[in-house]
């Protein structure tokens, strides 16, 4: 079986050769580049989602023991692979594997990732590696694993995911090819699989009574707009919603998408800012999520993900109490240094909810949410959700459930076991989002404007600066502060101590070699000032 399975592999190296020179180091968003060149590495990462399952198999799903000559045979745990570039322009694509619990891939098997990627075409050489690592992990080539696969709607999509499933079926794999889904949907369905849906099932939402406001949807030209679609369908009772940017004219992510909007501030192209009291936009795999609205002066205004920790929170800190369960949880707000500073001071000083601050990347939030009853996280681009400890969701449903209750009470543990079983806790998923909010406007009986006036963002300007070496740039205190160059944070923070209310930090970005330039002051020519400012420090001490 074994030289069998290395035949096989040698001949897709040469059907899918490496590039020279190419480096790729598997980060928060996996393996990401323009498409033309990533054909290779889904060989590899193919490998590793099958070695992945073998390794997990037993662990999370509902075991059989199936005896056979006295061994105990394990389903396999899935393991998912989505091709997608996420909110990058559509020349673009990248993969990144989900594990068992819907959750980013286990950041100790990062490194097996950059190490298959490091390795050239040589079939020896990696055939050894892998080799080496099944002896290492105690998995055998003969063991089963299974690999769900799902992917964007670029056109690179449909082969580079194809030869995800190659190079796993080498490896003794069942395949489960979804097709086309958003990454929210694919991390949710993995974890469904693996809980024999003890979790939840992979179903539409069920429309309400109540009729909500319409809402213009900037679908990116993306998968999202194909299940906005769906939703539309379902829930055409309960409100109407319209679709834009829905893939049939314009381009994935170009001049559209939740991150159009929030990086320029202003509303995609291909959407009409006339009689819609309310906008949102979505991104090209449907993982962020970000509202905005004209105001009565046409001023553009928007919501990013502050707004949402904060409405999230305010929400389920209000059931909590009507339930009469506030004293017995622990709920906290997650945070990166991206996280504007009068979203902090409100959830802090008005709501009195604690705020943790982490270093950027879903991984490290969702990590810290773990800490909590109710752990509430989102970046400000609008990627996020919300994290219900076991115990949290037992007393709702014994509050819900406990006849001696009070109804305002019961009511209350009601909406919040609604409210769980919509939000998406594998990942952020702009549409579980999108409903989980609408529902929460409505319930609250609170406008778009209303929940803009709950506090006001300080202005805020980031900036993208080319560098040769993006490692040049470390940092501590979860990215707020830089360790070198040498200077640069002093140099920082004399020009922070010139502007009321400023803040400003710099980070690596971990995809490319830039450094992300945050600033903020109180008003918008001040954050714009002290962000150029900064940037040409930055530029001098990168030469």
């Amino acid at each position: 079986m074994g030289e069998i399975a290395k035949e096989k592999l040698a001949a897709l190296l040469l059907e899918y050769p490496k590039p020279s020179g190419i480096i790729l180091g598997y980060g928060t968003a996996g393996f990401r580049a323009r498409a033309d060149t990533l054909p290779w590495i889904m060989i590899r990462i193919g490998l590793l989602a099958s070695l992945r399952s073998k390794v997990k198999k037993g662990e999370y799903r509902i075991f059989q023991f199936l005896v056979h000559i006295l061994n105990e045979i394990f389903i396999p745990a899935c393991i998912g692979a989505m091709v997608t570039a996420s909110h990058n322009p559509e020349h673009d694509n990248g993969v990144k594997l989900i594990d068992p619990f819907g959750e980013m891939l286990d950041q100790s098997w990062e490194i097996y990732a950059s190490n298959l990627s490091s390795l050239d075409d040589s079939i020896d050489a990696l055939w050894n590696y892998l080799e080496k690592l099944m002896t290492q992990l105690n998995v055998q080539l003969k063991d089963k694993a299974t690999v769900a696969i799902a992917y964007d709607t670029r056109q690179s999509s449909p082969l580079l995911s194809h030869i995800v499933q190659r190079a796993a079926e080498i490896f003794n794999t069942n395949i489960i090819n979804y097709e086309l889904m958003t990454t929210p949907q694919l991390h949710y369905t993995v974890r469904c699989y693996n809980d024999n849906e003890l979790y939840g099932r992979c179903t539409e939402m069920t429309p309400g009574a109540k009729h909500l406001e319409q809402l213009a949807i900037d679908a990116a030209n993306g998968i999202g707009a194909q299940k906005l679609v769906v939703l539309q369908q379902r829930l055409s009772d309960l409100f109407k919603i319209e679709i834009f940017n829905d893939g049939t004219q314009g381009r994935l992510n170009e001049k559209c998408g939740a991150d159009y909007v929030k990086l320029y501030q202003k509303a995609p192209e291909g959407l009409p800012l006339t009689n819609y009291p309310k906008y949102c936009s979505i991104d090209g795999d449907a993982d962020r999520l970000i509202y905005y609205f004209i105001d009565q002066n046409q001023h553009f205004r928007m919501l990013d993900g502050d707004r949402f920790s904060v409405l999230f929170a305010s929400f389920i800190s209000k059931k909590l109490k009507e339930a009469k369960l506030i004293d017995q949880v622990k709920i906290g707000v997650i945070q990166t240094a991206y996280a504007n500073g009068s979203s902090t001071n409100y959830v802090i000083n008005t709501m009195n909810v604690p705020v943790a601050c982490v270093p950027t990347g879903v991984k490290h939030l969702h990590h810290k949410a773990l800490d909590f009853d109710v752990g509430i996280y989102f970046e400000a681009n609008g990627h996020g959700t919300v994290l219900f400890s076991d115990d949290l969701k037992t007393r709702v449903k014994s509050v819900m459930e406990d006849e001696n209750r009070p109804d305002d009470e019961k009511l209350a543990a009601k909406q919040l076991h609604v409210f769980i079983d919509i939000i998406n806790e594998t990942v952020g998923d702009a549409l579980a989002d999108l409903l989980a909010t609408e529902a929460i406007l409505c319930l609250m009986n609170l406008s778009i404007e209303g929940w803009l006036d709950l506090y006001h963002d300080l202005p805020q300007r980031q900036l993208k600066v080319a560098v040769k070496d993006r490692t040049m740039i470390q940092t501590t205190d979860a990215e707020r502060r830089c360790t070198a160059p040498a200077h640069l944070q002093d140099c920082i923070d004399e020009l922070v101590s010139k502007y009321p209310s400023g803040r400003s930090f710099v980070r690596p970005s971990g995809t490319e070699d830039i450094v992300r330039v945050y600033a903020e002051a109180t008003t918008q020519a001040d954050a714009d000032q002290l962000a150029d400012e900064v940037r040409k420090i930055v530029q001098e001490l990168t030469k």
